[in-house]
Order: structure tokens, then C-alpha cells, then sequence
């Protein structure tokens, strides 16, 4: 049943499957412990709450015997740093580039778990599916599974994936045949380390959220720091460059799913033309976007970061407009981003 399930999974669209144990990585507490202890969970409480769930499957729902972890690229067709050269552009994270990848994973994953329990050996059994907004670690997960390891840059990486994919699980009651972790892999190579603009990560496999730009221009609300504003550039949602450095990707699987193909009008598009949207147009332009959940506010501040940023001078006026908006974050990066191309500074 192993094998036709990973024969139904290919054929639904993941390109790779493995299975663990729930108990597989005991060391998950341990590790889920220290980094919230250290706080470099930001303002992420949901990383705090329910820990005893997150780093424990087992206690999550007991009954689970085996959980199906599965892997769906959606590697880029461009280079996704190309766009940080041009200073008057907005650099969108490629996954955020076309359709919600929660909606689309979670109904292939439906759709395999539904064939699972059709099988007269399923009689009985039940199944769940997580895809990135439940109290699950994927990532150690998928590790334990054998998909890949855990990078330097603490995201899951393999010889046959690249690191360009998403993860979905399917928790069951059947007990199925777990497949051998992956070896790490990533021997001396500190290429996404080294390429990181705000220095987020302390030491080869820890990642300080705080310091992460898709942490800040996604979940941190309210003002960012300063010191921080520069290094994040013309970035407004998410950062790629260390999924990007990582050499592993020459092997990375081709995306089959053509809805995370980038939008024309998301690959590059011009700070000018995303600056004055108001709630409204926010919400039109990027229904069914992952975008869309961080809200009009979060995302036009980021956009005037990268206005002050782009050391373009004919962007001031709109940022202009935004110094007395009613959020004090939008009003807060107005000013600043007003102030800096006054004196003609930005990234560099």
C-alpha cells in the first residue's frame, strides 16, 4: 500500500513522499524550548502557544500511527535576485507570486488522504492533513522522513528537491512502513548564511526570526526597526536570497503546478504603482494571494521601506501623501522614507 500510495501522490502533483513516526524526532521540544526561550520568535505568541502540540505530533492526536510527508516544488522559472537590482521595483517572494499555496496543497492533500482511506486495508482508520497553519513542525518532520535535511538556513533542502518546495502531512492511524532520515548535506558551504542582508542567522542552523525579512515584512506588526529598514531593500514580502544561494538547487524538481507560475504583475512590480492602494484595491489585486492575509496597512508600509530605499527621489511625493495616514506604522515609514531620499541615501 506504501508504494501505491507514493504512485497516487505523484500522480495528484507532490514530487516526493516519505513517512515517519510521530515520536521520530524526540529532540523536537528540546530545540522548540530554546528558541522560544531566546525570544527570536518575535511577535509570532502562536510559536509559544500549544508548544506541548507543536513539539509533540503524538500528543497532538494520539491515535496516529504514521505521518505522509510530501513535497511540492514550485522552483522558480527566474532568478528570483535579479529584481533587487532595480531599485524602483517591488521583490516579491516567489512563492507569494501567484495562488495561496495553503488552498492548493490542502486539496491534493484531501484528495491523497481520500484514496488512502478507500483502500480495503484503511477499513477503519482515519486520517488529518496540516499544511502550514497548525501546530506541526514540518520541517523536522520531513527530515525525520528522509524528503531532506534541514540547511544551514534552517529550511529543508534535498539532493532531488532543492529547497524550492512546499510541505504538506498527512497524519494517519495506519501504521505504514517509515522510511530512513536524510543525511545532512551541507558540509562546509555557508553560501545562505553568507548572502543574508540582516545577519538573521546567529550560527549555522539557528535562525533568529527577528532579524529575518520575511519575518518582518510578513508577521512583525507595527514600525520595524531602523537599523534594520535599510537592509531589508526593495523586499515588501518575503526574502529568497538564501533559498536562492544554496547550491543544491542545479538538482532542484521543476514545478508542475502552473498557479505558482509568477503573475506578470507581481515578478517586478513598480513601487509606484503599489504605494497608493487603499484597502479596497489591496484586497482586489491580490485576492486568493498569500499576500492578501498581511492586509493593506503591513503591506504599504513595507512598500515605503523600499521607497526610501530606492534612492529615487521622484518617489518622495507619494510617500508624501502617506505621512498623515491613519495607521501609525504606514504614517511612521512615510516620514522616514521622506527623510531618507531627502538626503539621497537608500541601499546599496
Amino acid at each position: 500500500m506504501k508504494a501505491a500510495l507514493e504512485a497516487q501522490a505523484q500522480a495528484e502533483g507532490f514530487a516526493k513522499m516519505g513517512i515517519c513516526r510521530p515520536d521520530a524526532v524526540p529532540e523536537l521540544p528540546a530545540r522548540l524550548d530554546a528558541f522560544v526561550e531566546h525570544g527570536r520568535h518575535g511577535q509570532m505568541a502562536w510559536m509559544a502557544e500549544r508548544m506541548t502540540w507543536r513539539s509533540d505530533p503524538a500528543v497532538l492526536w494520539p491515535e496516529a500511527r504514521s505521518v505522509v510527508m510530501l513535497a511540492e516544488p514550485y522552483t522558480p522559472d527566474h532568478d528570483p535576485l535579479e529584481v533587487l537590482t532595480r531599485r524602483d521595483r517591488a521583490a516579491i517572494s516567489v512563492y507569494a507570486q501567484n495562488r495561496d499555496y495553503h488552498d492548493l496543497v490542502k486539496k491534493r492533500l484531501k484528495r491523497v488522504g481520500r484514496w488512502l482511506l478507500e483502500q480495503p486495508e484503511a477499513t477503519g482508520h482515519a486520517i488529518k492533513v496540516f499544511v502550514d497553519t497548525a501546530p506541526v513542525m514540518e520541517k523536522p518532520l520531513a527530515a525525520a522522513s528522509g524528503l531532506g535535511w534541514q540547511g544551514k538556513h534552517t529550511n529543508l533542502l534535498g539532493r532531488d528537491l532543492g529547497n524550492w518546495f512546499f510541505l504538506g502531512a498527512i497524519f494517519t492511524t495506519i501504521d505504514l512502513p517509515a522510511d530512513a532520515p536524510e543525511t545532512e548535506r551541507c558540509g562546509s558551504c555557508t553560501a545562505c548564511l553568507d548572502i543574508c542582508p540582516t545577519a538573521a542567522f546567529p550560527a549555522p542552523f539557528q535562525l533568529d526570526a527577528r532579524r529575518c525579512i520575511s519575518y518582518l515584512t510578513i508577521e512583525h506588526r507595527g514600525a520595524v526597526d531602523e537599523e534594520l529598514r535599510g537592509k531589508m531593500g526593495n523586499r515588501i514580502y518575503g526574502c529568497d536570497d538564501c533559498l536562492a544561494a544554496c547550491p543544491w538547487n542545479k538538482f532542484a524538481a521543476e514545478a508542475r503546478e502552473l498557479r505558482y507560475a509568477g503573475r506578470d504583475d507581481l515578478r517586478a512590480p513598480a513601487l509606484a504603482d503599489l504605494v497608493g492602494l487603499d484597502d479596497a484595491a489591496f484586497r482586489a489585486k491580490f485576492s486568493g494571494s498569500p499576500i492578501k492575509r498581511i492586509g493593506r496597512d503591513r503591506f504599504v508600509r513595507n512598500v515605503l521601506y523600499a521607497i526610501g530605499n530606492s534612492g529615487d527621489p521622484t518617489l518622495a511625493d507619494a510617500a508624501r501623501t502617506l505621512i498623515c495616514d491613519p495607521d501609525p506604522a504606514v504614517a511612521d515609514a512615510a516620514a522616514w522614507a521622506v527623510q531618507v531620499l531627502s538626503h539621497g541615501e537608500g541601499f546599496s
